[in-house]
């Protein structure tokens, strides 16, 4: 098969479909004009909807395995450049600034949509603000958790130590570094490995940070806290990466990383980083992978957001992490999920004082279980029938108000 081949699309063509999971190539525009829209337009994109020559869509699904987040339409007549995904690693092998390029766009993209996500759901400041890291740290303190609260001041303390809130910084150090068990604040810059026990903290929202990270072993919260209240973005695991964004574009981390059990890790900053680009192109290849991941994930959030009903956007969530683990959804087979129903009502932003309520109502669902506070369903069927049919009355009140506005 040919590394690269010319495809072309008359005018008014679909080229790819939303949902479609036959996402085995991505384009190149060589000539014409391409219209990209989604099912649910949450936020424009940032290089806008209608692409052009030296443009490129279905990346993100093609390289990460899952169905298409968008549909792509010809307004003209348009050649294409299609280069299938399994030749990506030979691609970026021939050319390994071509992949740089298309990773740090994917970086960017993550930000854009990771403050877009942030504006929608949770109304959260900059993470630039340098007083955001005092504030985590004073979270984590009303909760008790004083071995991440003892980090973060620290954190503080290292990165801002002219800030307005050092005094007070100093101050909590020393009344709970006696409750603060196993916090390491140091690393050999030079170590690649390196081991996290459970509850420990890998960074903190608002830290800079120059590494990023590829789980061996173990598993690892992403969370931000918001308006007093920390709301879980994901669980990673093995195989998962976390931190890029801070070590390709030189900015504050967005989200805080926690170890969710014991894990060991493979660090990379930025010097050995640019040595791997070139004596190991297939790391190249497996992190723009994981990049996709990442971003149809966030898409995936995003349109999530826009669910009104809160027991909809759980199921929703619950169908996300079958599509992001790629379990077939035709199945009716049984499932665990690697998280519980509390960590559930945080991934979709339930306020504190609704969580027992929201709960009752989805685990009135009798093929619901919580096994070893992890949720159980009995039928995977069912969690993709539950959240197409929310999805469905979301579409009909979108349908309905778009409507009486016109």
């Amino acid at each position: 098969m040919a590394l690269l081949s010319f495809v072309n699309f008359q005018k008014g063509s679909y080229i790819i479909v939303e949902g479609k999971q036959d996402a085995n190539y991505f384009y190149i525009i060589n000539q014409g004009k391409v219209l990209i829209s989604k099912e649910f337009e949450i936020v424009q994109e940032e290089q806008g909807n209608l692409l052009g020559p030296g443009d490129f869509f279905g990346v993100i699904s093609t390289m990460s395995s899952h169905s298409h987040i968008e549909t792509a339409k010809a307004l003209t007549d348009v050649v294409l450049i299609s280069v299938p995904r399994g030749q990506y690693g030979e691609l970026i092998s021939k050319n390994t600034p071509v992949a740089m390029k298309i990773i740090l766009q994917f970086s960017k993209r993550l930000r854009y949509l990771n403050v877009a996500l942030s504006r929608l759901t949770f109304k959260d400041n900059d993470a630039s603000d340098s007083s955001q890291l005092f504030d985590i740290a004073e979270f984590y303190v009303r909760q008790s958790r004083y071995s991440q609260a003892f980090y973060v001041y620290n954190q503080y303390l290292k990165h801002f130590p002219n800030g307005e809130h050092v005094r007070a910084a100093k101050e909590r150090v020393a009344k709970i570094a006696i409750y603060a068990k196993g916090v390491k604040l140091e690393y050999n810059a030079t170590e690649m490995n390196r081991s996290y026990a459970k509850n420990s903290m890998l960074f903190a929202e608002g830290e800079p940070g120059n590494e990023l990270f590829i789980i061996q072993s173990g598993s690892v919260t992403i969370s931000k806290v918001v308006n007093n209240n920390e709301v879980l973005l994901a669980v990673l695991k093995p195989g998962d990466i976390l931190g890029e964004m801070a070590m390709l574009e030189s900015k504050p981390r967005t989200a805080s990383a926690v170890a969710y059990e014991d894990c060991k890790v493979m660090v990379i900053n930025r010097a050995n980083f640019e040595l791997m680009i070139k004596t190991q192109p297939q790391l190249i290849s497996k992190l723009t992978s994981l990049l996709a991941d990442r971003i149809w994930f966030m898409y995936k959030q995003l349109a999530n957001t826009l669910i009104a009903d809160v027991v909809g956007r759980m199921y929703d969530t619950l169908l996300i992490h079958l599509e992001k683990n790629r379990i077939p959804l035709d199945s009716q087979g049984s499932y665990t999920f690697d998280f519980g129903p509390r960590e559930l009502v945080t991934m979709v932003g339930v306020p504190l004082k609704d969580v027992n309520t929201v709960l009752k109502k989805i685990m009135t669902n009798n093929k619901l279980r919580v096994d070893n506070d992890k949720i159980h369903t009995l039928s995977v069927g069912e969690i993709v029938k539950q959240a197409e049919l929310y999805r469905k009355m979301q579409k009909i009140e979108n349908q309905r108000v778009k409507k009486a506005l016109t």
